[in-house]
């Protein structure tokens, strides 16, 4: 039915409260009474209500207080002020604090159905485009930065996959966010108050990885090692560059899995555990496999949940993104006055491949802060490799000359492809002045991309 959904009526005199119940629910609505001021408010913190309908005449609890309750809290509530006509203006005093929608004592069946109809499908819509935006537009989730649509998918798989309790395995190249991930992971998920713990197994031996994963028994309780699986019972365990551990190793982490059981070394039982396994990787595993160096059947094991993070260069202009944020965070701990940077600059950024992703970024940015003094970064500050010779702001500046930048067509007067592209993106810049993420927009492709055609052109030049 339309009007369904969850009502709480507030009201003091019980005949008045049943009589709007049985209003609504011939509605389909499931209804909830509060008799007193305190009631509600008990009934707000276990569960709050999709709309409330509330008589702000309470003999406890000053109506008024519970609706700014609400609003305190920002709770997802839509309020439904109830009131006598000698009490119109206490309506419009909540109206102007935030209520939905107000009703004059008596009223029809119809009107009541119609008010709470209307809050209903109001708080519906929000729901939706709240959930719309959370697909499209965060810039920031679970502490990842960025908008790129490579992004939100990673962002879709992650809150999809926290419900679960099935092992995930993260692949991509070294500082494109893959701990990241699995503390994430741990965060959106129902083990989020027992403990994450993380071991890199890349800087480890395999006799130290043994004992620091499974754990150690020892006569002497100071030489005791819990090991991590122990230690993240109840959560969750994430281990980094899981490509590093032996082949013995993974045959344990083999048996764990499959047993849900963990033995320490030189104890005689096994103890359950009850574990979420992350694992990531900069390695590709396949290759591993091929070389004899990883499990096949570990593999299939750790991979029910595949993610790949996307290195920097695929994920349009989230450099820009990133870089204001260090470079948020960089001046702040250098106590410099850095705050923005040089639209050159920027195009700089956006035209380099960041082969360490990341990483590179945040250690490029901290050089210039270090080492240069003002609230703009230049174009100059940057260093060689971000700023050749004949780099993109060059290459587009050619673009406003008489100079033939084209192939000529073929004998059949046929145009190659990448001719047509180019005259387009050319045509573009000229009729934006030269500016790149204008064109871009109107183009309907990222400014990144056309840096990189840009790029490409020059050195095809």
């Amino acid at each position: 039915m339309p009007g369904r959904g969850h009502v709480l009526i507030v009201e003091d005199v019980p005949a008045l409260a049943e009589t709007y119940a049985a209003f609504l629910r011939t509605d389909g609505c499931h209804v909830d009474i509060a008799g007193s001021g305190r009631q509600a408010l008990a009934a707000l913190a276990i569960r709050p209500p999709e709309v409330m309908v509330l008589d702000v005449n309470l003999p406890d609890v000053n109506g008024l207080a519970i609706l700014r309750e609400i609003r305190d809290r920002q709770l997802p509530t839509d309020v439904i002020v109830v009131t006598s006509q000698v009490s119109i203006s206490l309506a419009v005093t909540a109206m102007q604090q935030g209520a939905f929608d107000y009703l004059t004592k008596p009223f029809t069946a119809d009107r009541l159905r119609v008010t709470v109809r209307n809050a209903l499908e109001r708080r519906r819509l929000e729901t939706q485009v709240a959930a719309v935006q959370d697909e499209v537009g965060r810039d920031q989730f679970c502490g990842f930065i960025g908008r790129s649509m490579a992004m939100q998918s990673i962002y879709r798989i992650l809150t999809n996959a926290a419900a679960s309790s099935a092992a995930v395995l993260v692949t991509g190249e070294r500082g494109t966010g893959k701990r990241l991930c699995g503390q994430a992971l741990h965060k959106l998920s129902r083990r989020r108050q027992k403990p994450f713990v993380e071991v890199d197994c890349a800087a480890l031996s395999q006799d130290q990885l043994d004992a620091e994963i499974f754990g150690r028994w020892a006569r002497v309780a100071t030489a005791d090692r819990e090991g991590a699986l122990l230690r993240a019972n109840g959560g969750t365990l994430f281990l980094d560059e899981v490509c590093d551990l032996g082949l013995a190793l993974q045959d344990k982490l083999l048996g764990f899995l499959q047993t849900g059981s963990v033995q320490r070394i030189d104890e005689d039982r096994p103890r359950p555990v009850d574990v979420r396994l992350v694992c990531a990787t900069a390695r590709d595993p396949r290759a591993e496999i091929a070389a004899g160096r990883f499990s096949e059947e570990l593999l299939y094991r750790l991979e029910i949940i595949p993610v790949r993070m996307p290195p920097l260069r695929e994920r349009d202009d989230d450099v820009l993104l990133l870089a204001r944020h260090f470079l948020r965070e960089v001046a702040l701990e250098e106590r410099k006055t850095f705050k923005e940077f040089s639209p050159e600059a920027e195009a700089a950024l956006l035209a380099h491949d960041w082969p360490g992703n990341t990483r590179e970024l945040r250690s490029v940015l901290r050089g210039i802060v270090v080492l240069n003094e003002g609230e703009w970064i230049e174009a100059g500050m940057l260093p060689d490799g971000l700023r050749r010779p004949g780099s993109v702001g060059a290459g587009a500046a050619r673009l406003h000359s008489n100079e033939p930048l084209l192939a000529q067509p073929h004998s059949d007067g046929i145009e190659p492809l990448r001719n047509v592209v180019r005259r387009a993106v050319e045509e573009a810049i000229r009729k934006s002045g030269g500016n790149i993420p204008r064109a871009a927009a109107a183009l309907e492709v990222t400014a990144a991309s056309l840096y990189r055609h840009l790029q490409a052109w020059q050195a095809e030049d």
